[in-house]
């Protein structure tokens, strides 16, 4: 596996260098985001701990992945400005979420209290509003009653016409 660094750039207002990278993995898989962040650390003279791999994009048919990787002057400036789930890839110490976990953990663990009833089940329907009402069953089973046409009501006529 070799790396090579296609592109360094210096941001000194965050405090890092950010890098983009290409690894040449021939005859092996995909490397694993913590190799990368060794081999990075050692090429950028570098502890582990300050280097965070934001992407890596492994080539379609070729072993070879790029990626983008960022540098960081201390531990804290990176937890400060990096995004939570990045730094959750990266396995890089507690997250906020983490902290609310344990503090969470820490607080039901110390409780002794007695355990919590569950409130009483809803009440059953009633047979009524089960069923549907009566006048609604019937106007469901007769089909609707239509107007008659015009033919019709004129051959009635005629017809009550002729019998006096």
């Amino acid at each position: 596996m070799e790396i090579e660094i296609d592109s360094k750039k210096n941001n000194p207002l965050l405090k890092r260098t950010e890098v983009y990278f290409t690894v040449k993995h021939t005859g092996e898989g995909t490397p694993n985001r913590e190799i990368i962040r060794n081999e990075l650390a050692e090429k950028l003279n570098s502890k582990k701990e300050n280097v965070v791999v934001n992407i890596m994009k492994p080539g379609f048919g070729i072993q070879e992945t790029t990626g983008y990787a960022k540098v960081y002057s201390s531990l804290e400036s990176s937890k400060g400005l990096e995004r939570e789930h990045i730094l959750k890839r990266n396995k890089l110490g507690e997250t906020k979420k983490d902290k609310k976990e344990a503090k969470t953990s820490e607080a039901s663990a110390g409780e002794t209290s007695a355990p919590k009833t569950t409130p009483a089940h809803p009440q059953a329907k009633t047979k009524e509003s089960e069923e549907p009402k009566a006048d609604e069953a019937i106007k469901q089973s007769e089909p609707p009653k239509t107007a008659p046409t015009t033919k019709e009501t004129k051959q009635k006529e005629s017809k009550n016409q002729e019998k006096p």
